[in-house]
């Protein structure tokens, strides 16, 4: 489903990817970790163009979506991305969020779009949320919104940008519930994010990156057990450290 080919990426003379090759398959989970700065929010947001690339190929579904003549729009069509800071439309409803992109884009009837998108908000927990605005929501609840905005254009991939960082703790478990969910459906989805539990118990392979580079790329139970890259065994250890002290 995803593929990336010796991609490279600089803002000026800093490398901020540098020979990125990875692959998804259909129906994987893949969460990509890695310390501040590794270039793994600059990867992922690489995958629908919100960052272009200097070499490389990344090919989505088969389409090398860099290339020239490439269409944009609707190449994002069919990537959902959800974001750290939600970017809902704050004059918007909840309901109309979710319904704007599927009648202007896909041409579907506003009956169709209605109903799916209830569907979508039912399936996150917010169908009785339909009517109320942004404002009124809490962080979470804002972001599982995001999600169904994202799934109401039926796309085939997922791209999670550390979708809890801007949450409140207690707020962090409904919006993990429900890419757990997605998980169980079978969506493709690629995660950056510093959710180590979710990583252990969702994903079908964990990425791990640092100064640009794709160190490691290893089933769960493997990377957390015995981290084969240095860098990777100190990172882990770093994350352990603060639990062990409070233990």
């Amino acid at each position: 489903m995803i593929t990336l080919e010796n991609v490279n990426k600089w803002y000026g003379d800093y490398q901020a990817l540098d020979d990125v090759s990875a692959t998804v398959a259909k129906g994987e989970v893949v969460v990509v970790c890695g310390p501040s700065g590794s270039g793994k929010s600059t990867m992922i947001r690489t995958l629908n163009r919100l960052e272009p690339i200097q070499s490389g190929r990344i090919l989505i579904d088969g389409q090398d979506i860099h290339a020239r003549g490439a269409c944009v729009d609707t190449l994002r069509s069919r990537i959902g991305f959800v974001f750290q800071q939600f970017n809902l439309f704050p004059h918007l409803s909840v309901l109309q969020n979710c319904t704007l992109a599927p009648t202007r884009l896909l041409k579907q009837s506003k009956a169709l779009a209605r109903e799916r998108a209830l569907a979508l908000l039912d399936r996150v927990g917010l169908a009785h949320k339909a009517e109320a605005y942004p404002a009124q929501l809490s962080g979470g609840q804002q972001q599982r919104v995001a999600i169904a905005r994202a799934l109401a254009m039926n796309p085939p991939v997922m791209l999670f940008d550390e979708p809890t960082s801007a949450l409140d703790p207690e707020m962090v478990g409904e919006v993990l519930q429900a890419m757990k969910g997605l998980a169980r459906d079978g969506m493709t989805m690629v995660c950056v994010t510093h959710e180590m539990g979710f990583a252990r118990e969702v994903a079908d392979w964990v990425v791990f990156m640092d100064q640009g580079k794709v160190l490691e790329r290893a089933k769960p139970e493997s990377f957390f057990s015995r981290p084969e890259h240095p860098r990777a065994q100190r990172f882990l250890a770093d994350i352990r450290a603060p639990w062990a002290v409070l233990a």
